[in-house]
């Protein structure tokens, strides 16, 4: 089972006091998840501000303070379109790139999937699709991009239709009635994280868990960083196995 950490996201420097943003802190922490039971990163860079961005320039610099402190460690970058607005300008950032992540992830609810999953895979960058609804399955599943990802993520978002638990369920019924036989990595975000994840760890699906996804821990206590979720979840791994 692969614990991937999520460092952290699109949230604000004031959100917690751990945050890491800058090229050497996230590096620092990485090489704490990593200790803490983390396989793999996910990132998101940050330019003048503090702000998002798919610039090149920051993104290499992430990357490569973090392939520094954690030799191996594959880093995966998100490609948010809210970062930049547009397709075209997302296309003409990541094309410039040439220090390169191992993997991105791709959102199919956003315009433009097809176009930015052809040039991630030409530029020799791994896909995880990234489906948040029971319509980005669907969307998925009939995509030329379905057998060509690296893995598929369940992202369940709290403020849904439906308990989430049950749009995680119907995501994976699309994707057994499609046929899709991709690794799956399930996470939630904020109220969902935890719900979420235990569901993933029943299913024996790879999880994921940091300062993007949730600021407590199981017990509803704030976190001290991504390494304490992260060793939490580790803990709880090992429990969930022992349990079977």
């Amino acid at each position: 089972m692969l614990i991937k950490a999520c460092l952290n996201g699109s949230r604000r420097p004031d959100e917690h006091e751990a945050l890491p943003l800058s090229p050497t802190a996230l590096a620092n922490d990485a090489y704490e998840c990593q200790q803490a039971g983390a396989a793999a990163v996910h990132i998101h860079p940050r330019g003048m501000g503090g702000r998002e961005t798919l610039e090149p320039d920051a993104c290499a610099a992430a990357i490569e303070a973090i392939r520094d402190q954690c030799p191996g460690l594959p880093i995966g970058l998100t490609t948010g379109l809210w970062i930049v607005g547009n397709s075209a300008r997302r296309q003409a950032l990541i094309e410039s790139w040439t220090v390169l992540p191992d993997f991105c992830s791709v959102n199919f609810a956003e315009p433009g999937t097809e176009e930015l999953g052809d040039l991630l895979l030409n530029k020799g960058i791994a896909v995880e699709a990234g489906l948040s609804s029971i319509a980005d399955a669907r969307i998925f599943v009939a995509s030329p991009l379905r057998d060509r990802c690296l893995r598929v993520l369940i992202e369940i978002e709290p403020g849904g239709p439906d308990d989430p638990v049950k749009t995680a369920a119907a995501i994976i019924r699309i994707l057994d009635a499609g046929g899709v036989h991709l690794p799956r990595l399930q996470h939630g975000l904020g109220t969902c994280a935890w719900p979420i994840l235990r569901d993933a760890l029943a299913r024996g699906y790879d999880v994921r868990i940091g300062l993007e996804d949730t600021l407590t821990l199981r017990d509803n206590s704030r976190a001290a960083g991504n390494a304490d979720l992260v060793a939490s979840v580790a803990q709880l791994a090992i429990s969930s196995k022992s349990a079977v």
